[in-house]
């Protein structure tokens, strides 16, 4: 997290926190989701008008990939600031892409070490790593393939939905949002 993160909670400790704004896709982009969008249903929903706007700045991207992590009940969140912005989640909390040594490489740049893999029942390819359960990019699935052949990491099999409980991830966090504070008089 950045020092100026950490300086803007200890100045603004009850901050309060925002569900919906923003979305991961299932190859690592980040999207914006105003109310309008948020409207059209949720990020997951396959609705294109529910996904909000592609964020192409840089070094936004990198701020939020700097300063993005989970809570203790499994949502994913971008500290901005002292505000808790949590994500949703289009199919995974990470995005892994995977080199030809068969590293992994999170969307948000960190390494991670491999301890499985993870096939669904549509064909997805999922890691199982020190830094959480992530899907694999979709350029990055016949590497995948290799690696299982040569059985470099334990492989098993679940369904989509089972995903989220097994590796205590939340999808849609404004789902479990505390209800907004009653208005005063």
């Amino acid at each position: 997290m950045d020092d100026i993160v950490r300086q803007a909670i200890a100045k603004w400790p009850n901050v309060p926190d925002c569900y919906g704004w923003l979305g991961l896709d299932a190859r690592g982009n980040w999207y914006m989701r105003d109310d309008r969008v948020q409207a059209q249903g949720a990020f997951s929903s396959g609705n294109a008008r529910a996904k909000g706007s592609l964020l192409k700045h840089e070094k936004l991207v990198d701020f939020i990939q700097r300063n993005y992590e989970r809570d203790a009940q499994g949502r994913w969140f971008f500290q901005n600031g002292p505000q808790k912005v949590y994500v949703e989640l289009e199919a995974t909390p990470l995005i892994f892409r995977v080199d030809d040594a068969f590293g992994a490489t999170s969307h948000t740049g960190q390494t991670a070490r491999v301890l499985g893999c993870v096939l669904d029942e549509q064909g997805w390819v999922y890691l199982d790593t020190d830094l959480g359960l992530g899907l694999v990019h979709t350029q990055d699935v016949g590497l995948v393939a290799d690696a299982i052949e040569q059985k470099l990491w334990p492989t098993t099999e679940m369904t989509r939905a089972e995903l989220p409980v097994r590796f205590a991830y939340v999808m849609n966090p404004a789902a479990s949002a505390p209800p907004p504070p009653a208005a005063q008089t």
